[in-house]
């Protein structure tokens, strides 16, 4: 009997030592500034390349502005997000390699509106999977003051606030 526990023992460790945990991809702190983390993905900004938009003459809309985003996944994440490609028939190729999102941000300011413009899934090599442009339209005060998204939007909110000097002249 005892033979028998120590090789269930045995067998336990040997499949929990076999489990792999993919590490996190090094995120430049001189290109990204990180906002926060949840349990299943951090959330970061391009400070680089963050800027206003432009209008057709060239003048600088302060109003509007153009955030590139990033969110690295954890394990649990990353199979949620190629389960979920499996199950609408979506192509996972490539997605063995999923580290996480990049999301294009437009902000209007003034209205408190974030426009997803596109979002593309990211491999270990911060390549696009693959690239959706949902169009989608979020108003910030109808989200709950500690809702993760809200959290996210007012935080860059807040950073452009502190750095728009510095914004500007990124704005190209």
């Amino acid at each position: 009997m005892r033979h028998w526990i120590i090789a269930g023992v045995m067998a336990v460790m040997l499949c929990w030592g076999s489990q792999t945990v993919s590490a996190a991809p090094n995120v430049s702190e001189d290109v990204y500034q990180w906002i926060q983390s949840t349990a299943r993905a951090n959330y970061y900004f391009n400070k680089q390349q963050i800027c206003f938009a432009v209008d057709k003459d060239g003048y600088i809309d302060l109003d509007t502005l153009i955030v590139p985003t990033l969110r690295t996944y954890d394990d649990v994440q990353i199979k949620d997000v190629v389960d979920k490609r499996r199950w609408k028939m979506a192509s996972v190729d490539g997605y063995s390699d999923l580290v996480g999102e990049a999301e294009y941000l437009k902000i209007q300011r003034s209205k408190r509106i974030v426009s997803v413009e596109e979002t593309d899934d990211l491999d270990s090599t911060w390549s696009t999977l693959t690239a959706e442009y949902p169009k989608q339209e979020i108003e910030l005060d109808k989200l709950a003051a500690k809702n993760v998204d809200r959290v996210f939007y007012e935080a860059i909110l807040t950073y452009a606030e502190k750095h728009q000097d510095e914004i500007i002249k990124q704005t190209k």
